[in-house]
């Protein structure tokens, strides 16, 4: 990629120039981070409360698996510069040989499988700002694992930002439970707040065990997505049998798919794997306040497309919520900015050392090749039901 072929020219063009490189990549990854945050729960939503025949959620689950599976097929092709004989090789080392590696992500593609028809659930019996409110239990969710299996702390902000979170959270459901609005007699505000709850764990224990399992591996992000697409195709099926084997096999796989239901599925497929790749230029600030955006732009577009009904209640809910993103992704972001005003306080001498000492190490410009990103596994499994 350009940004790792390009550190030594981007050290020389000199600080200035880093940081509006930084701020113009972060501010486009942040844009990216909305539409797809967004319009995947709205196109769901659409999808799903269209008049006629409604299509089987199972099956859009089994495809956007095959079709992330064939992407990310195609781009480990593509780092092979074509030859076939080198990724049949590749493949036949990485997948079978070293087994034992592969079926440690049959827990996480499994949950992650549980999760996206989960969401489905969820998002047929709950209004789609309603949804996306509640479903930021998932970092909820995550920072409790982390703590629990990887042994992190979180400062006295961060707990803060959960506690305000859940209450945020609560206070929307509380408006739910209370009507707030006219909703369809085909919709269970109870069975969506299961499902959501119950996607949100999925989704936070899967993408702490998926970071503990692939500490100190040398795959490829294609190369784990591909294995996870080869285990959430054949769970997927397994699922869709148990689930609606009987009605699929009567009425076809493809029943009751409209282009629709195509960009939901193109949206589940690539939409995680087109995060994965941005969101690295992305900073926690920039993060949390792309999920707020998301938020507010769900709940615009609900009110216009589905006579979504905001009340005061659920707009200090969301409120909260929104804060709450924000405050949670702050200390880093805040840790940095502290350092960066501290040398900048230093004045133009910040690069004398003291007679003697050796110059610190400079920090690299840039951050790396896909293919070892530590994190980018981590943030892929995170958007890949989200």
């Amino acid at each position: 990629m350009a940004a790792v072929g390009s550190g030594g020219s981007t050290a020389a063009a000199g600080p200035g120039a880093v940081s509006a490189e930084a701020l113009e990549s972060g501010t486009a990854s942040a844009a990216v981070l909305v539409v797809q945050n967004a319009s995947l729960i709205l196109s769901i939503r659409y999808a799903r409360t269209l008049p006629g025949d409604r299509f089987f959620a199972t099956t859009a689950v089994v495809m956007a698996e095959v079709l992330k599976g064939l992407t990310c097929l195609l781009l480990l092709f593509a780092q092979k510069r074509g030859n076939v004989k080198h990724l049949a090789l590749f493949l036949h080392e990485a997948v079978l040989v070293r087994y034992v590696d592969t079926l440690k992500l049959a827990v996480p593609s499994l949950i992650y499988t549980l999760q996206n028809n989960l969401q489905y659930v969820a998002i047929s019996n709950l209004p789609a700002a309603t949804f996306q409110v509640t479903y930021q239990l998932k970092i909820l969710t995550t920072a409790l694992f982390s703590v629990l299996m990887l042994n992190r702390s979180l400062s006295r902000l961060q707990w803060a930002s959960l506690l305000l979170l859940f209450t945020g959270v609560a206070i929307v459901q509380a408006q739910q439970a209370g009507g707030g609005g006219p909703r369809p007699l085909d919709q269970n505000p109870g069975a969506g707040l299961v499902a959501v709850v119950a996607s949100c764990l999925s989704s936070g224990f899967a993408g702490v065990y998926f970071e503990k399992i692939l500490k100190g591996s040398s795959g490829s992000v294609w190369l784990r997505n591909l294995q996870l697409g080869l285990f959430g195709t054949a769970l997927g099926l397994v699922g869709l049998w148990w689930a609606e084997g009987t009605a699929v096999a009567r009425r076809g796989f493809f029943f009751g798919y409209t282009p629709a239901v195509w960009g939901v599925v193109l949206n589940q497929a690539f939409g995680g794997l087109l995060v994965a790749v941005v969101v690295k230029y992305a900073d926690n600030i920039l993060k949390g306040f792309a999920t707020s955006l998301s938020i507010v732009l769900s709940t615009v577009a609900s009110i216009r497309l589905f006579g979504f009904h905001v009340d005061p209640l659920f707009a200090l809910g969301a409120g909260l919520v929104i804060g709450a993103v924000y405050l949670y992704s702050l200390p880093r972001g805040a840790a940095k900015a502290t350092a960066s005003a501290s040398a900048s306080a230093s004045g133009p001498c910040t690069h004398q050392q003291p007679p003697g000492q050796p110059p610190p190490p400079k920090l690299s410009s840039h951050r790396g090749d896909l293919s070892t990103e530590p994190f980018l596994p981590k943030l892929l499994t995170k958007v890949k039901g989200s």
